[in-house]
Parts: structure tokens; C-alpha cells; sequence
């Protein structure tokens, strides 16, 4: 079929995205320009069906019509295509039509729609071709039925301007913004058409100058961050994104979703904090409102922000609190007495074993040991898991031994109050860089351990330099696995860390033992280093004695200035020092169990495919835990169910900004605060002193990551499966995170300045730019590459010019207006 009408366009394939949707608006009694379309069929012959389109354009009336692309991966939900294929406006005779249907077939091939279709892990589509009668409009406009920028599904917002839209789309004319009453024409069809497409849409209008109101397209608002999930509590409600605090902004799968919900609830309620873990665009957020509200537990939230989450969800939460529809509300007193139990239990817990592991670290230091070394005896499954039934038990059994999280949890706590404390006591006497110069060096991180053993592996390895350089990641990774690769001790390495791997706590990510590809970019980035005083041992070491140092210099100060309270703080700074060490102990040996459990569903999944349930093993991870158990029982097909679930698993991986915090109505809140900069920088907080300048890198993939000796890694978060980059970078910016978490702390191990809290870093940076960053001032700022030298303090910038920012830059949209859009 070569051309059909418009009110006939149903199947996308046929007629592209674009024409089903107004097809569809117009069997659901829209008022839309009539037209018909040129399919997708005549598109693959390659011929213009001229006759057909004759036809057509006499049957509508001719006269100017627009002739407007439809191709087949248009206005999909994670990708609009605006402004990437062809639009024609007033086209008036059948020649000029023939020739705008071939420009709008040849559309598919420019620079601009290649690019944005790389970026979006898109295929060539077919193009169809919408011709529809012009609409001479006196008013035109575009209507987003929720606020594109804030996220917010309640409000509408509209930009309209007298006459055609064209300059409303491409920013040319002066645009009337306003919110449509609940009455107008506007805002009742832009219900319509959000209840009719069941998403948020873009909706292009005009109305014409006999005041007819006409709609010319509607699409989804691609850019929106999914809402959370309804809620039949108290309204608004706040959630707080979770993921960044073990380095994952990168959406996890549904097999790791389910089981860090778990896993995360389970930890929280422990520690006496109540909160639901939802799933919201495949990220980890907690429902803190019920917190917010209650008058006792909102004191505290603040400071949880901040020691937790970092200042960015600290200003997030001080702003919530504010709120009038966040102000407290006593609760029933129902169960509170069972909560003040618990309470009071977990209190007695916490404060016995904290002060247990103060009085005495080294104590402390080897019951963490012996609990990491049951963890992982007894993580592998018994010899007698062998059936779907045998293996789907120990995945869902829990550990036994109760006495293992008290072991791991009090001392890694009491080594976090001991770092986090003394800055409260030393005020006015030691700054914030000071107490973190102190904090610096300090042993016993299995993290450190596992970077420097990297480190010896790659410098034992130098005979085969050329090899590992010139090779890329993924090539040495699959010669390591099918026995190729000549020895150079990778596999010692991965008996000891072979269970860890980037966003380690989603069970449906391959651990390194299973891919090592990311252990190869570091070694090359390793191979790099030729100053062997920039060597990650000398800096590890030049850290430890400076925070000795100043923790040496700062006892003899607080004994003449502040005798009690700087007394314990320097007892506390001695105690952190001991025992902060062992806060990655905790995730590093709960990673044991977690990659026994993957082996045992890689295994359930390959059974699965046996049964024609799956296509390869791996797809498991895009079930829950109990979708798995209901298809081992049942033997139904979820290969669809799948298939859809990796298309939105690899949208959102793209996906570059996520929220530090949503409310309800889906509005991201950190829009709502006003902007933070520092001169002709960006600011941040400083979360490891020291001052350096370098070429950024902006690096999404740890696995592919080239860092030359002093470059600035620029990151969204991190988690231990970056820190192996930190040995060869100069300096390190980051758009999440909290002064403790993994980052900053092997940031201070290596003595590498370090800003954290950056909105937008990574787009905001450009890839090869020379920035410095400012660890103390918790700036981060564009460089002149003049004066610069060693003397400075500063390193000379690497060698090379600054490269082209990441991704692509946006296309204009096309004109709205008079059947305007493509």
C-alpha cells in the first residue's frame, strides 16, 4: 500500500510514528488538518508513487499543503526526532510536492539525523510522508502537558506567538508563556490527548484566522524523567534517589532491583529508620515523606542528608522542609511503643559496639576481618545445588549468621562518627581541608589494597607494554577468558577481586571474573606513568605521612587553645585514622554473597532458555526474582516481556541527569532551587583539598576510560570499580556524592584534589578543556594555559588540544506553526 489517508494511518510501520499518532487523534474526534500519507512501502521501493500521490492531493483539494516526515523510529517515548528529519511548508503544485516527498526521504541520511540516531541507539528507519492541507494560522503554539523543565505533571506549559509557529520552535519570535485556565480549549484537549496516549505530550496547535483551533501534532515529552509510582498516602510525597551513594546512577536491573529493595529496607529498618525503596526510572529512591512530617525524625534529616547523601540532597531536604505541605504531623500511636522498642534496642547495639570498637581499633579491625572471611566461606552454594528448585532456594535463602553484621557494622560506624565529629569540636581552630588533609592515607581500605595490588600487577607486566596498550579492553578481555592471553598475573588478582566489577550491587551486571575489561583500561591507563614519583604507592604514602602531619600539628595547637575539646577530637582523628579504613569492608564482603547468587541465576536462566522461557541466560536479569520462580513453575515465554525491558534499560542508560529528589507530581526539586555558581566556574564542595589544573575527561565508562598521567577525571558518581582510574588522575569533579562516600574517600587516600556536588558537570565541562579544581574553596573553574608550571603547585597541562565536548550537540527544532514540526 503506497498511500492511505490520514484518518486510515494506524501501523507505525507503515505510515511512521508521526501519522499513526495524528491517525489515531483523528479517530479519537480531534479537529485535524485532513491529508493523507506516502507509506513506507513506497519509501523501501524507492520510487515516488506519483500517480498514487496525484491522486490524492486532487482528492484533498490541492492548493498549499505541508509535506512533513513520519518516519518509523519518530515520536517514539524515548526519542522525538525533533527537528531531525525534513518539514516543507506551503507547497502548491504536484511538482513542487513530488520534489519535497523525495527531500523528506532523503532526510534520513543528513549529518544531524545519523548523529542523533547513534545517540540514541537507533536504527535507520523507513520514512513515510505526511501531506496535510495548511492551516494559515493567526495564533500558533506549542503545549507541554507537564513542565518540561521541572518535571511537574500538574502544570501545563504552553508557548504561543501571533501567526505561524515557526518562531516559536526555532526561538525566533517573541513567545507569550503562560499556564492555559482549566476552562480553555488549549488545556481540556491537552488532557485529552495526555489520557488518549497514556504519557505526558507535546502538543503543536493553531488557530486559524477564522478562529478555527486546530491540532497539528502530538508526541511525548521524551525528556521527562519517569514519576514515581502512585501513592494513596499523605500528598505530595519526597523521594530521595539512593543509587548515587554506592556509585550507581546508571539504572539497575529488575533482578537487582528487587533484590536491593530488599536488601536496602532490610538496612535501614536495622539502623531504626522506616522508608519505602521504590523503583522509579530503574534508580533507587526512598519515600522519606512520612520522616519529613514527623516531628521528632525531621530534626535529623538534614544532617543525614548530608553525611550521607551529600549537600545536594541537603539542599533538597532543607527546601522540603519548608514546604508548608511537608509540616509536621503526629502520627497514630499506634505501634509506637513496638518502634520505641526497637529503638531503643538498636540504640543500645549501636552505642555497645561503637565504643567497644573506639576503646580498642586494632580489636575491632580483626573482628571485621574474621566476619569478612565467614562472609566469604560461606558464600558459594553447597555441592548439592544442582535442580531449578535447589537453586532457587539459595537464592532466596538469607544468611544465617547474625553475629556478622554487628561484627562489620559498629566498627565501620564508629571509624565514620570518629572522622565526622571532630570538625564540629575544631571549629574555629582547624579548617574543613585541614580535617580532611588528616583523613588522608589512612590504611586498611581493602579498596586502596585491591587498587596498588592493580597497580604491582601492571608494573610486573611491562613486558608485554605494547601489547596492552595497543590493544583495545574488550579484545584482551575476551583473549584473558578463552586462555590467549599470556599470563601477566590477572588471574591471582581476580581470585582476591574477581567478585567486584562496576555498579557491583546490581546482581544483573557481570562482575570482573566474568568480563575484566575494565581491569585492561586501568592497567593501560597504569602503563601510562612514567614519574615514578607520581606513582600510586608514592602518593598513597606522601598522603599517609601528610595526614600524620597535620594530625601532629594539630595536637599541638588544641592543647594550648581548646584543652578538652581538642583533646577528643584528636583522640577521635587517631580512632579515624585506625578505623575509617574499614568502611568499604562492608559492601566488599556482602559482594561475595551477591556473586554466588548471579552464578546460581546465570545457571537458572540457562535452564530457562532450555525451555524456550528465554533467549540467553542472561536475560534472567530483566525478570524479578519472582517473575523468575513463576516461570520455573509455569514455562511461559517471557522473551517479549524482555526484549521490552532492555530497550528501556538501554534508554535510560543514556539518560544523563537524574534527580536528586522527586516529589509525587514528578517534579525534580532541585529545579525549583536557585543555581549555585562561582564566578566563571562552577561550584561544588570541597571534598579533598589541594588545588591542581588539568585536561579534563569526562568518562562515563570506567571500562573504556583513557586518563593520562594528570588529567581531571569530571564523572556523575562513582563507586569502587572507578577508583582504579584515581591512580593515574590529577584531580577528580563530581556532579553527585557525600564527603565520605567512595570517591572523595580514595580521592584523600591519594592525596588527589577532589570536588564533589557539581550539577551538570559533565555537560557543563567540555571534554580536553584545562580546568582547575579547588579542593578547599570546593571550586571548579576554566584555566588560561598561561604561567602555568610546577612551581605553582600546579602540574603543566598535558600535551594535546581540548577535544569536542560529549555527544552531540541538539538540533533545532522544526517550526511548529501552520502544520509546522516534523
Amino acid at each position: 500500500m503506497l498511500v492511505v489517508s490520514l484518518a486510515q494511518a494506524a501501523d507505525a510501520g507503515l505510515v511512521g510514528g508521526k501519522a499513526a499518532a495524528l491517525g489515531e487523534m483523528i479517530r479519537a474526534g480531534e479537529n485535524v488538518p485532513d491529508g493523507f500519507v506516502v507509506t513506507t512501502d513506497a519509501h523501501r521501493q524507492g520510487t515516488i508513487p506519483r500517480d498514487a500521490i496525484d491522486a490524492a492531493y486532487n482528492e484533498l483539494g490541492g492548493g498549499a499543503v505541508a509535506v512533513r516526515s513520519s518516519a518509523t523510529a519518530e515520536d517514539l517515548p524515548g526519542a522525538s526526532f525533533a527537528g531531525q528529519h525534513d518539514t516543507f511548508l506551503d507547497v502548491t503544485d504536484i511538482d513542487n510536492l513530488l520534489a519535497a516527498i523525495a527531500k523528506c526521504w532523503d532526510s534520513v541520511r543528513t549529518p544531524r539525523a545519523v548523529a542523533y540516531r547513534e545517540t540514541h541507539d537507533v536504527d535507520e528507519p523507513l520514512m513515510a510522508v505526511i501531506v496535510q492541507r495548511m492551516v494559515q494560522a493567526s495564533t500558533a503554539g506549542v503545549l507541554f502537558t507537564a513542565d518540561p523543565v521541572t518535571g511537574c505533571r500538574t502544570s501545563m506549559l504552553v508557548e504561543a506567538a501571533n501567526g505561524p509557529g515557526t518562531g516559536v520552535v526555532d526561538g525566533t519570535a517573541p513567545v507569550v508563556r503562560s499556564v492555559p485556565a482549566e476552562t480553555s480549549p488549549l488545556r481540556q484537549a491537552g488532557e485529552r490527548l495526555q489520557a488518549l496516549f497514556a504519557t505526558p505530550q507535546d502538543v503543536e496547535w493553531a488557530i486559524d484566522h477564522a478562529g478555527e483551533f486546530w491540532l497539528l501534532q502530538s508526541r511525548p515529552i521524551t525528556t521527562l524523567f519517569p514519576a514515581p509510582p502512585a501513592h494513596d498516602g499523605p500528598l505530595p510525597r519526597i523521594y530521595v534517589e539512593f543509587g548515587h551513594v554506592q556509585g550507581m546512577l546508571r539504572p539497575v536491573t529488575p533482578m537487582g532491583m528487587s533484590s536491593l529493595q530488599r536488601m536496602i529496607t532490610g538496612m535501614l529498618a536495622a539502623l531504626g529508620v522506616h522508608a519505602e525503596v521504590v523503583d522509579i526510572g530503574g534508580r533507587l529512591y526512598g519515600d522519606l515523606s512520612d520522616l519529613a512530617r514527623s516531628p521528632s525524625a525531621r530534626k535529623r534529616l538534614v544532617k543525614l542528608m548530608a553525611v550521607d547523601f551529600g549537600p545536594r540532597a541537603q539542599a533538597v531536604m532543607e527546601h522540603v522542609l519548608a514546604d508548608p505541605r511537608f509540616a509536621p504531623a503526629p502520627k497514630a500511636e499506634k505501634s509506637k511503643a513496638d518502634r520505641s522498642k526497637s529503638a531503643l534496642g538498636t540504640a543500645f547495639r549501636a552505642v555497645t559496639g561503637i565504643l567497644r570498637a573506639l576503646a580498642s581499633p586494632e580489636s575491632a579491625r580483626l573482628r571485621v576481618l574474621a566476619a569478612v572471611e565467614r562472609l566469604r566461606l560461606s558464600a558459594p552454594a553447597p555441592a548439592g545445588v544442582t535442580t531449578l528448585a535447589d537453586r532457587l532456594a539459595f537464592v532466596r535463602a538469607d544468611d544465617p549468621d547474625d553475629t556478622i553484621a554487628g561484627d562489620l557494622t559498629w566498627p565501620i560506624v564508629a571509624g565514620l562518627l570518629a572522622g565526622a565529629v571532630p570538625g564540629e569540636l575544631l571549629k574555629g581552630i582547624a579548617a574543613a581541608d585541614e580535617i580532611q588533609t588528616v583523613l588522608g592515607g589512612m590504611p586498611y581500605n581493602v579498596t586502596i589494597e585491591m587498587d596498588l595490588a592493580l597497580w604491582r600487577l601492571a608494573q610486573g607486566a611491562a613486558a608485554h607494554r605494547d601489547l596492552l596498550l595497543e590493544t583495545p579492553p574488550t579484545d584482551l578481555a575476551a583473549r584473558y577468558l578463552d586462555g590467549s592471553l599470556p599470563e601477566i598475573g590477572l588471574s591471582g588478582f581476580l581470585e582476591n577481586y574477581g567478585h567486584r566489577g562496576p555498579a557491583e550491587a546490581d546482581l544483573g551486571v557481570p562482575r570482573w571474573s566474568e568480563d575484566p575489561a575494565g581491569l585492561f583500561a586501568a592497567i593501560a591507563n597504569y602503563l601510562r606513568v612514567t614519574d615514578m614519583d607520581q606513582s600510586p604507592e608514592a602518593r598513597f604514602a606522601s598522603a599517609a605521612a601528610a595526614g600524620e602531619a597535620a594530625l601532629a600539628d594539630l595536637a599541638r595547637r588544641v592543647r594550648r587553645q581548646r584543652p578538652v575539646r581538642g583533646r577528643l577530637a584528636v583522640f577521635l582523628l587517631r580512632r579515624a585514622r585506625a578505623l575509617s579504613g574499614l568502611r568499604e569492608y562492608g559492601k566488599f564482603a556482602g559482594l561475595y554473597r551477591l556473586s554466588s547468587v548471579r552464578k546460581q541465576l546465570m545457571l537458572i536462566g540457562s535452564d530457562l532458555v532450555g525451555l524456550g522461557v528465554l533467549s540467553v541466560a542472561g536475560d534472567i536479569m530483566f525478570l524479578t526474582l519472582d517473575e523468575a520462580e513463576a516461570a520455573v513453575r509455569s514455562g511461559a515465554d517471557h522473551r517479549g516481556l524482555v526484549d521490552a525491558r532492555r530497550a528501556t534499560y538501554r534508554a535510560e542508560s543514556r539518560r544523563r541527569h537524574v534527580p536528586v529528589a522527586l516529589l509525587s507530581d514528578g517534579t525534580d526539586v532541585e529545579t525549583t532551587l536557585p543555581a549555585s555558581v562561582a564566578g566563571d566556574g562552577w561550584q561544588g564542595v570541597g571534598a579533598s583539598p589541594g588545588r591542581v589544573t588539568g585536561r579534563a575527561r569526562i568518562v562515563h565508562d570506567p571500562a573504556v576510560a583513557r586518563i593520562e598521567p594528570g588529567d581531571i577525571l569530571v564523572v556523575s558518581t562513582t563507586d569502587p570499580a572507578w577508583t582504579p582510574l584515581f591512580l593515574t588522575a590529577g584531580g577528580l569533579v563530581s556532579e553527585t556524592g557525600a564527603v565520605m562516600a567512595h570517591g572523595p574517600t580514595v580521592a584523600r587516600e591519594y592525596g588527589i584534589p577532589a570536588v564533589i556536588s557539581v550539577p551538570g558537570a559533565t555537560s557543563l565541562i567540555t571534554e580536553g578543556e584545562l580546568i582547575t579544581v579547588d579542593g578547599a574553596a570546593g571550586t571548579v573553574s576554566v584555566a588560561s594555559t598561561a604561567g602555568l608550571s610546577a612551581a605553582d603547585g600546579e602540574p603543566d597541562a598535558a600535551d594535546g588540544e581540548p577535544g569536542a565536548p560529549d555527544g552531540q550537540p541538539r538540533a533545532a527544532d522544526t517550526p511548529a506553526g501552520s502544520v509546522g514540526g516534523s
